[in-house]
Parts: C-alpha cells; sequence; structure tokens
C-alpha cells in the first residue's frame, strides 16, 4: 500500500508576496490505478457530498441526408400553450391541428420553427414565440409532455436553443412533438 505525498514549495513572484503551492501525488496499487486518499487513522475521507461531475452533453453526430431516410414527426400546435397530457390519453383521438413532418434526427429547433411557420398563421408574426414539448409514453404507458426548448419567429433575435437537434434532446422515433404558439397579442385574444 502506499501514501499520499504532499509537498509545499513557495513560489515568489517579483512584482507580488510569495505564495503557498499545494502539489499533490497520489500512490498507485498494483494495477495502476490510483488508491483513494486516506486519513493519518487509515480510514478513507467520505466521498464528496456534491457527487461526481454531470456527464458531458453527447455532442450528437450529423445525418448524411442524402443516404439517410427520414423519420416521420408528428407536430402538433396549439396557439398560446401546450396540449396536456390528456389530450394524448386515447391513440387515434390525438389533437386535431397535427402537421406531419418527414426530418431526421439532427434537425435543429430553428429549422423545426421555419417549417412550423409555413403551416401555422399565428406562427408567422413578428412577436411569436415556439415553445417545444416531446409526448411520449412513460413506462406505465401514460403520456409525458416534457418542454425542451424555446425559439423566437424570426431568427433576428437568437437563442441557445436555436441550435439544439432533435437528437441532443434525447428524441426517440415515435415521440411526438407538440408546439405551443405564443404572442402578446394572441394571448389577449384568446
Amino acid at each position: 500500500m502506499s501514501e499520499a505525498v504532499l509537498s509545499f514549495s513557495i513560489i515568489e513572484a517579483r512584482t507580488s508576496k510569495p505564495k503557498l503551492r499545494l502539489q499533490t501525488s497520489v500512490g498507485e496499487n498494483m494495477a495502476g490505478a490510483a488508491e483513494p486518499q486516506k486519513r493519518q487513522s487509515g480510514r478513507p475521507f467520505p466521498p464528496s457530498a456534491r457527487g461526481p461531475p454531470p456527464p458531458p452533453r453527447p455532442r450528437f453526430e450529423p445525418v448524411d441526408r442524402e443516404k439517410t431516410c427520414p423519420l416521420l414527426l408528428r407536430v402538433f400546435t396549439k396557439i398560446g400553450g401546450h396540449h396536456s397530457k390528456e389530450d394524448f390519453a386515447v391513440r387515434g383521438k390525438e389533437p386535431k391541428d397535427e402537421v406531419q413532418i418527414y426530418t431526421w434526427k439532427d434537425a435543429t429547433l430553428r429549422e423545426l420553427t421555419d417549417l412550423v411557420k409555413e403551416v401555422a398563421p399565428a406562427a408567422r408574426r413578428r412577436d411569436a414565440r415556439l415553445s417545444f414539448a416531446f409526448v411520449y409514453p412513460d413506462k406505465n404507458g401514460r403520456f409525458v409532455v416534457r418542454e425542451v426548448g424555446k425559439t423566437f419567429s424570426y431568427g433576428n433575435v437568437r437563442r441557445l436553443d436555436d441550435s439544439k437537434t432533435l437528437g441532443e434532446l434525447s428524441f426517440e422515433i415515435g415521440d411526438y412533438l407538440d408546439v405551443a404558439i405564443m404572442s402578446a397579442e394572441l394571448s389577449s385574444v384568446r
């Protein structure tokens, strides 16, 4: 069993006060893996309360749209807010305002915004904001509506969500896309 070695060194800079730097080297066991740091009593320190860092966001590879068959995306639009999960509860009786789009998993929310604008006049308004949500069944068969991003109708105001792709947002083939179209004037007319 090897011990962690701590060494202190004083670093002097020409213009500032001396600084103390802590250097740590942790011993390795026979397999080459680093051993956890231990107290003088020999017991290991408890794990960090914050836990491990989150995994990096997976970068979704672009699809070769010439060679890959597109998927059918069922898009449901509603002015003023999202549909409720009860609107999707009975298969075959989904909301009537459906648009079917053939697209790929690397389609961005900006691309989908432009496609929705072609079929929904309310989405063409200058002040329109679109909120995207995936609708999918949970493990008990009940539908879940999960918001995944927001965009503005016109690209003069960019949002971070514009460049998110369906794949990055964990879209699965068979999920529905619910799009809420919102603006100040549309909300007061409802």
